[in-house]
C-alpha cells in the first residue's frame, strides 16, 4: 500500500530550495556527500519530527513536533537531509546533515511501502535513548503535525538503533514502548538525535 506522506507547510519546503539554491549554505554544510553531488538535489519525502515525551512518567506518553526533515536526492537515491524549524516567523531552514539516518530512513520507506496497511509516516526521537524511528500512524487523514502514538501504529527502529533492539524490524507501539520505556528509566539521560 502505498503510504500517505503529509505534505510540509510551504514555506519549510521554499526554506529548503532556497538553502540547496545558496552556494554559500551547500558549501559550508557537513555534508560531503552533497558539496560533491554531479547534477541537481531535490527535496523530497517531507516527514514530520516528534519527539516522544513522557516515556518514563506514569500515564500515557507524549509527542512535540520540532520540524520537517526531507530527504535530499540527487539522481537515484539519498545523499544527505534537510531539517526546518519552527521560529517565531514561521518555518525556516535548520540545517543540512548526512549519516547513517538518511539511508536507514531511506530503506525504512522502501519496506513500508510493502506492507498491507495504508500508514503515515512520521520520524519519532526517543530522547534517552538516542533512539530514531520512523512512526508509521495509521490514521492516514490527519496533518502530520499532532497526535501521539496509537497502540496499532508500528514504530521502525533506524539504524544504528540501541543494542538490543533491531533496526528495520516493524514492532506494534504497544509492544515497543513499554520496552523503550524500562530501557530509558535504567539509564542515563542520553539525549536525542532530533531534539
Amino acid at each position: 500500500m502505498p503510504l500517505h506522506v503529509p505534505p510540509a507547510p510551504a514555506p519549510a519546503l521554499r526554506s529548503v530550495l532556497a538553502a540547496l539554491g545558496s552556494p554559500t549554505a551547500v558549501r559550508e554544510a557537513r555534508t560531503p556527500a552533497l558539496r560533491a553531488a554531479q547534477g541537481p538535489t531535490t527535496p523530497e519525502l517531507p516527514l514530520p519530527v516528534h519527539v516522544l515525551e513522557g516515556l518514563t512518567a506514569p500515564g500515557p506518553a507524549t509527542t512535540r513536533l520540532t520540524g520537517w526533515r526531507f530527504l535530499i536526492r540527487c539522481g537515484d537515491r539519498a545523499v544527505a537531509a534537510a531539517e526546518t524549524m519552527l521560529t517565531p516567523d514561521g518555518w525556516t531552514f535548520s540545517h543540512f546533515f548526512e549519516g547513517p539516518y538518511v539511508a536507514s530512513t531511506e530503506l525504512a520507506l522502501q519496506q513500508a511501502e510493502t506492507l498491507q496497511q495504508p500508514f503515515q509516516p512520521r520520524l519519532l526521537s526517543i530522547p534517552g535513548l538516542y533512539m530514531l524511528a520512523l512512526w508509521l500512524h495509521g490514521d492516514t487523514t490527519c496533518d502530520g503535525t499532532e497526535g501521539r502514538p496509537a497502540d496499532t501504529d508500528l514504530l521502525v527502529p533506524l539504524a544504528p538503533a540501541p543494542p538490543g533492539i533491531a533496526a528495520h524490524l516493524p514492532h506494534r507501539v504497544a509492544d515497543l514502548l513499554p520496552v523503550l520505556a524500562l530501557r530509558a528509566s535504567r539509564l542515563p539521560l542520553l539525549g536525542s538525535p532530533a531534539a
